[in-house]
């Protein structure tokens, strides 16, 4: 069930270097992946410079300051040395976040805004081994400023309203951040029967020429090559750049993405009804009712009701994907509310209305406010009125002309405040009765920050480990300010199919919501990441599973919004007198015996074996975490009901026909 997609670069990777805030999130697990590639390169960098696994200060001799030590670097000599401040982490490409889908987000995001300012109905993309391009058929850079918008920071029209308005990118970094971290970069621009183009390698600029054309469109061409130099081996996912594509048309209808890869052809990319169709694509076999859709001007949404538990939403802002969500989408659920609380005439909870819901929002502002550099939660607070007062209107209009939905509405609600009134009688006992183990969580280590702590919480993190043993060695070398702990006693219960009121009742599975905070709704997550860490073998993957149950079926958008990861840690120490290296698989393992004299192989059979000096190298600045995700939303019903329903006979033959 949680086996690994091959994720290389899907979209926009946020991924990080020893400069990037991000740099401990490795890849992506997927519930309906379907193998792996692992990330040995920056580990078996770490282990050749770890020495024998334990720290080790060393005392550097005082060197003169003066003024021969101070640099000035130019723009693109500092986004090659401070990569992370500009892509977040590096990667190899299989975390959708990593660095070179970022690099590939940043060209295609230009020409998207030249769709959204009318210019241009189609864009190109080719990705061949690791060299892409794209081409739009918009305006064109104007030709006298062709190596200044690739080459020069803060140079760009973004800061003028008049000519894109509703941009993610207002800093004027993109594209030469992508010409910086390239070994190949070339850029063409053609306006009406002239051109421009200009070829860059590493940022300096190789050759430029200008002349007339005949017969090509208006428009901009970039070809691109990601530099070996920074990345290292990196190889580009399709999969992941297929979901970027797929959204850049349902949040621009009208707009066609044709992409051009050699694993898969020719593939289109186009949506006539927008966020419409993005939720269509994940819930419509679920919906109880037909989807409300609503375009205004700036703000465009999707919604319905599910019988799944919790509240699932899409939110962006000016095509920017924001995990958590911000003060737009406070202001539409307020609006949701306050629209069928009008129609209904009644004073329905929030909870009530929204529980089951499953909903798309997009938002355009010419001035977003992001609360972090990734991007991923807006902070405007002038737009709360008026996405309350238009979504409201439209919820009230769509009732109005829809009676069957506002009936199934109806009920939906009642049902969700039947049920609610019951899990209250529920949770009382339940808080009694944890008052009686302990004044505390029992099994937590806490740490100091969480995620309510603004800045300091943002990197705060549980690790849910199987007993006391695994966690020993992890809280001796955990950091005290942002990892907690949490130990679970035993294998947690199969939750499957359970009715939500069960997992109050279990004493481990309550003592693991409140560590967490979501005993009264994922809003109180106590923590950015939730990090799952069992041990390598059949029980540890049991437990996994069982866990990835618990949060895909009743804690959704935890999954969603990218909250929940898996520890990786080495399956192998191969060591002599002068080198230990870590190995995370068999193949990094064969290749360490192979390069090291007279090794010694170590096979580590849970984490409870690994020292805390070891241990904390694997849960530090190079900690592997392969984050959760699904690939549609609308499959996690069927999968856990075939990985942990009670169909034991069609999954027992399932194994035995697939087993190698």
């Amino acid at each position: 069930m949680a086996s690994r997609t091959k994720d290389s670069k899907k979209t926009g990777k946020k991924a990080g270097n020893s400069g990037g805030k991000n740099q401990s999130s490795r890849g992506t697990k997927s519930v309906t992946g379907n193998g792996s590639k692992s990330a040995g390169r920056s580990a078996r960098q770490t282990s050749k410079n770890a020495g024998n696994g334990s720290a080790q200060s060393i005392a550097h001799p005082a060197s003169t300051y003066d003024e021969s030590k101070i640099k000035t670097l130019s723009s693109l000599e500092h986004i090659r040395l401070r990569t992370g401040m500009y892509i977040g982490r590096l990667g190899d490409g299989t975390n959708p976040d990593d660095g070179v889908y970022i690099l590939l987000k940043e060209a295609i995001d230009n020409a998207v805004d030249e769709y959204i300012m009318g210019h241009g109905q189609r864009i190109e993309v080719s990705v061949r081994g690791g060299r892409v391009s794209v081409r739009d058929y918009g305006r064109g850079i104007p030709l006298g400023k062709v190596i200044e918008c690739v080459s020069v920071i803060n140079t760009g029209a973004k800061y003028n309203d008049e000519v894109f308005q509703f941009s993610v990118g207002l800093n004027g970094v993109g594209t030469k951040a992508v010409n910086a971290l390239s070994s190949d970069f070339l850029v063409r621009s053609v306006r009406d029967g002239q051109y421009s183009e200009a070829r860059f390698s590493r940022g300096a600029l190789v050759k430029q020429k200008k002349g007339k054309t005949s017969n090509e469109r208006n428009g901009t061409y970039v070809e691109f090559e990601p530099d070996p130099e920074i990345f290292g081996e990196y190889e580009f996912n399709t999969e992941y750049i297929e979901q970027r594509l797929w959204n850049y048309a349902y949040l621009n209808a009208g707009l066609t993405l044709v992409l051009k890869t050699a694993e898969a052809g020719t593939q289109r990319f186009t949506s006539s009804n927008g966020l419409y169709d993005l939720l269509g694509a994940e819930v419509a076999d679920e919906a109880l009712y037909e989807m409300a859709h609503y375009r205004g001007d700036h703000i465009e949404f999707s919604f319905t009701h599910t019988d799944n538990y919790g509240e699932t939403y899409f939110s962006f802002v000016n095509g920017q994907f924001t995990s958590d969500g911000g003060t737009h989408l406070s202001a539409f659920r307020e609006g949701i509310l306050k629209g069928v609380n009008e129609f209904a005439k009644k004073n329905y909870s929030g909870v009530d209305v929204r529980e089951g819901i499953a909903a798309a929002i997009a938002v355009k502002l010419t001035n977003p406010v992001f609360e972090s550099q990734t991007k991923n939660k807006l902070g405007n607070t002038e737009i709360r009125s008026w996405i309350v007062n238009e979504t409201k209107s439209a919820v009230i209009d769509f009732l109005h002309r829809n009676r069957n939905a506002s009936a199934r509405i109806g009920e939906k609600i009642a049902s969700n405040e039947r049920l609610r009134k019951e899990l209250q009688a529920v949770k009382k006992d339940a808080k009694e009765n944890a008052r009686k183990i302990a004044l505390k969580i029992p099994n937590l280590k806490d740490c100091k920050y969480h995620l309510e702590d603004g800045p300091k919480g943002e990197n705060s993190t549980i690790f849910i480990t199987e007993g006391q043993s695994a966690s020993g060695s992890m809280v001796s070398s955990r950091d005290v300010y942002t990892q907690a702990i949490f130990s679970l006693r035993g294998k947690p219960q199969n939750v499957f199919g359970r009715k939500r009121a069960d997992l109050y009742k279990n004493e481990e599975l309550y003592n693991m919501m409140m560590a967490l905070g979501i005993e009264n709704g994922v809003e109180g997550l106590r923590y950015s990441k939730v990090v799952i860490a069992t041990d390598a073998d059949h029980d540890g993957f049991h437990i996994r599973n069982l866990l990835l149950t618990f949060f895909l079926n009743y804690f959704e958008e935890l999954v969603v919004a990218g909250h929940i990861y898996i520890l990786e840690t080495p399956l192998f120490r191969v060591r002599n007198k002068r080198e230990t290296r870590y190995c995370y698989n068999p193949r990094e393992r064969d290749a360490a015996v192979k390069e090291l004299a007279s090794p010694e192989v170590t096979r580590f059979k849970g984490l409870g074996e690994i020292s805390p000096s070891e241990f904390g190298r694997f849960i530090g600045p190079d900690m592997r975490l392969e984050r959760v995700s699904v690939k549609s939303i609308k499959n996690i019903k069927e999968t856990l009901t075939f990985y942990m329903g009670k169909n034991t006979p069609q999954r027992r033959d399932y194994i035995m026909e697939n087993l190698v």
